[in-house]
């Protein structure tokens, strides 16, 4: 059982790249972070190639690689653009669908199928998302859900979330072709190289930005390939479904770093909609 643990670094590690990532977004654009998350993740990484065996490839590792890349080149723009629209605590509790949406792509990509708890689990997660918005409910009692598609940030990371479950069953197919470390400095290689003329186009001035800001962007680059990491191998032990959910707990970590780091206001609603989704996540997790 000790995908547990790693899956649970993991999601301490996505919280704090987080709240390090709003915070930088005061002084950076969303593609010179998106680009900068991967780039100062290569320190950690790249001395790594020299104390892991080489792996056995499997004749599609390249092409999994390469869809997978393709996908999550939008998620990365898309998770910035949210982080720097909406408060923490009303977009990250949205990722909390990606492991409904994994209910859906892990059968149709990996043969995962759902029990009767994971569909509990589902619904349970579709109530805490409704209770996020609770307070508006003397408007319509789908005010709450309208609030979420109109807000730009939950928009922008639902997009994440449904992306995210269709690239975690290539990370599985990735890793069992490959090596968790392996694919980890693959991935990242290959999405620093598609971000880069991406960040040319859209920031011009990112030298002067990056030089600037390195000493947070450093930490945000280290922190978050150590979460990668602990992710690979935990899911080259459990089911992808079952660690995405774990990993889901960043939610709740990141509300709490939201109201003491950035003083986000009606943290008790929205955490108790969290809470309700993170029980559905534990439903899937352990139960179904």
């Amino acid at each position: 059982m000790i995908w547990i643990p790693l899956a649970l670094l993991t999601a301490f590690c996505e919280a704090t790249r987080d709240v390090l990532s709003k915070k930088s977004l005061k002084n950076l654009d969303e593609y010179i972070l998106a680009f900068s998350r991967r780039f100062f993740a290569l320190p950690l990484l790249i001395p790594l190639l020299f104390f892991i065996p080489p792996p056995h490839f499997e004749e599609h590792f390249f092409q999994i690689l390469l869809l997978f890349g393709s996908l999550i080149i939008f998620s990365s723009i898309f998770y910035m653009k949210a982080l720097k629209s909406s408060d923490l605590s009303i977009t990250l509790p949205m990722l909390s669908f990606s492991p409904l949406f994994l209910l859906i792509t892990s059968p149709l990509l990996i043969g995962q199928f759902p029990s009767l708890l994971g569909l509990i689990g589902i619904l349970l997660i579709v109530i805490g998302a409704y209770s996020l918005n609770i307070t508006d409910r003397h408007k319509s009692y789908f005010a709450p859900i309208s609030a979420l598609i109109k807000e730009p940030g939950p928009r922008y990371m639902l997009a994440v979330a449904f992306i995210w479950s269709i690239t975690a069953n290539f990370e599985k197919i990735g890793v069992s072709s490959s090596s968790p470390i392996f694919w980890v400095i693959a991935a990242e290689i290959l999405l620093t190289l598609c971000l880069f003329p991406l960040m040319v186009i859209k920031s011009p001035n990112f030298k002067s930005k990056i030089t600037a800001n390195w000493k947070i962007l450093l930490p945000i680059g280290l922190i978050g390939t150590a979460g990668y990491i602990s992710q690979m191998i935990a899911i080259s032990l459990a089911l992808v479904p079952y660690v995405i959910s774990i990993k889901r707990t960043s939610i709740l970590i990141g509300i709490i770093f939201g109201y003491f780091f950035f003083k986000e206001k009606r943290i008790q609603e929205r955490l108790a909609g969290a809470a309700i989704m993170f029980a559905g996540v534990l439903m899937i997790t352990l139960l179904a």
